[in-house]
């Protein structure tokens, strides 16, 4: 009889401990992780509709952030298109625009960076071909990287070959081309840029001298943004 009035008594104990714990959100307890509990903005930097400060457990970040959810960037962060070369809203909507684009890019006979590091950004451009390009371009330019000659991929250009300008280079980083995907998840805006540059310089006999572009640069802004002060 004992053993039975213990257990009974055990029963209603966990039994009103687990209706206790599902109790209505309105009267909810202390949150250990409040962003799962409370939904929160999907864009880490917008306000969220269901503020900390409106509960117990506030998290003091966000409310000094008026309720963001992310924090502001570092101070001397650098912004990812710090060159300045580049806008969202030129990148082809469809194949149409893309073809457009295309050929308007091989008119770009000189780059938008500022001239006088033409030398700086043709050794970093060289340096990016090399680690992120010549897997498949080969070092030579030549179509003939790792990756074609262990017969994994093929059909890789020759840049000897090719009717190219540094624009439409930057253009094929920037949005790919038949099996080439975009590299603009790889290369910010400027290096893409420099990148080109380099191509230009060492597989096309230096056709788009980079030291041009001071003379060039009002046609260049048309399609690009201004040049690089």
């Amino acid at each position: 009889m004992k053993k039975n009035v213990l257990k009974i008594t055990a029963v209603l104990g966990l039994t009103t401990v687990l209706l206790n714990s599902c109790g209505p959100k309105e009267n909810t307890p202390l949150v250990y992780f409040p962003d799962m509990y409370f939904p929160v903005a999907y864009d880490p930097l917008m306000k969220a509709q269901d503020a900390y400060s409106d509960h117990e457990n506030e998290i003091p970040a966000f409310v000094k952030n008026n309720g963001a959810t992310g924090l502001s960037p570092v101070e001397g962060s650098v912004a990812q298109n710090k060159d300045g070369v580049f806008e969202e809203s030129l990148l082809p909507k469809n194949v149409d625009e893309y073809n457009a684009g295309y050929e308007a890019s091989k008119k770009l006979t000189v780059s938008p960076l500022n001239p006088a590091n033409a030398a700086k950004d043709l050794e970093r451009g060289k340096i990016l071909f090399d680690h992120t390009c010549a897997a498949c371009h080969g070092t030579g330019g030549d179509g003939q990287g790792p990756i074609v000659q262990s017969g994994a991929f093929s059909g890789v250009p020759n840049y000897a070959d090719r009717e190219i300008t540094v624009g439409s280079v930057h253009y094929v980083l920037t949005n790919g081309r038949n099996s080439m995907g975009s590299y603009a998840g790889q290369l910010n805006a400027g290096d893409r840029w420099r990148v080109a540059m380099y191509v230009m310089s060492a597989f096309k006999k230096g056709a788009a001298a980079p030291a041009a572009a001071t003379a060039a640069a009002p046609a260049t802004t048309e399609t690009t943004t201004e040049t690089k002060k």
